[in-house]
């Protein structure tokens, strides 16, 4: 385990001149992965180093997840009746998520999902996530919205009432964002507090503050894909101060 500290230095003026201000984060490395690697057949899914997806149960066990070219190339099977998950542990209170994605059609997006499994209050542990498509970015706070125990039955019945509707739609922003199909991105989704935070090649998208994402066991990091997204570069790292 990689233990980093970054030292953050702020100019404050005030009247008795420019204070030069310092404050040390630490970033320890939970997981990196490279997909520097070959499977030994092209039949099924052999992903390796911790990861897992939901491919048995939704798609009939077809192969939804392939690792070439250096890359872990994700996509949808016309069996599947769910999203593609590919899963890997990552347990932290703050933490950071970096990677390079690449999104090859139009329709396609990625989705940063991070869950607690073992919290019973929200559906399939769902907590927050930061999705990324070629025309936005979205941040949601899951655990106090659309997947809280509250909601979840109701929405899918189509019962909530309009104050409801209305207290959801204060757990969600979403951010016009537009990016080219077939090119290579780096992406960081930051997790501080209440406040999740996306950048894209080094520059802020969104961040959206809700009680929810402030959730002390982020245990699970979901890649959620439901058409396609090809993946590099994974590393994450759990912060403190």
């Amino acid at each position: 385990m990689k233990v980093i500290v970054f030292a953050t230095f702020v100019l404050v003026s005030s009247c008795f001149g420019s204070e030069l201000a310092s404050a040390e984060e630490t970033r320890t490395l939970l997981f990196e992965d490279h997909f520097d690697r070959n499977e030994s057949q092209e039949a099924k899914e052999e992903i390796g180093n911790g990861w897992a997806s939901n491919s048995e149960k939704r798609a009939n066990g077809n192969k939804q997840v392939d690792l070439r070219d250096g890359a872990m190339y994700i996509y949808f099977h016309e069996s599947a009746d769910h999203a593609v998950s590919v899963t890997h542990p990552a347990e932290f209170r703050d933490g950071l998520v970096s990677l390079r994605f690449m999104l090859e059609g139009d329709r396609d997006s990625l989705g940063l999902n991070f869950a607690d499994l073992k919290f019973k209050e929200v559906h399939a542990g769902h907590l927050c996530v930061a999705k990324i498509s070629t025309q936005y970015v979205q941040i949601d706070d899951l655990k106090t919205g659309g997947m809280a125990a509250k909601f979840y039955e109701l929405k899918k019945a189509k019962k909530l009432t309009p104050a409801m509707k209305a207290e959801l739609k204060s757990k969600t922003k979403r951010f016009p964002n537009e990016l080219e199909t077939g090119k290579w991105y780096d992406l960081s989704v930051r997790i501080e507090g209440e406040t999740m935070t996306v950048s894209i090649d080094g520059a802020e998208v969104g961040a959206f503050s809700s009680e929810g994402i402030a959730h002390p066991t982020k245990r699970l990091l979901r890649l959620a894909v439901p058409k396609n997204a090809v993946v590099d570069d994974v590393m994450i790292y759990s912060l403190s101060k």
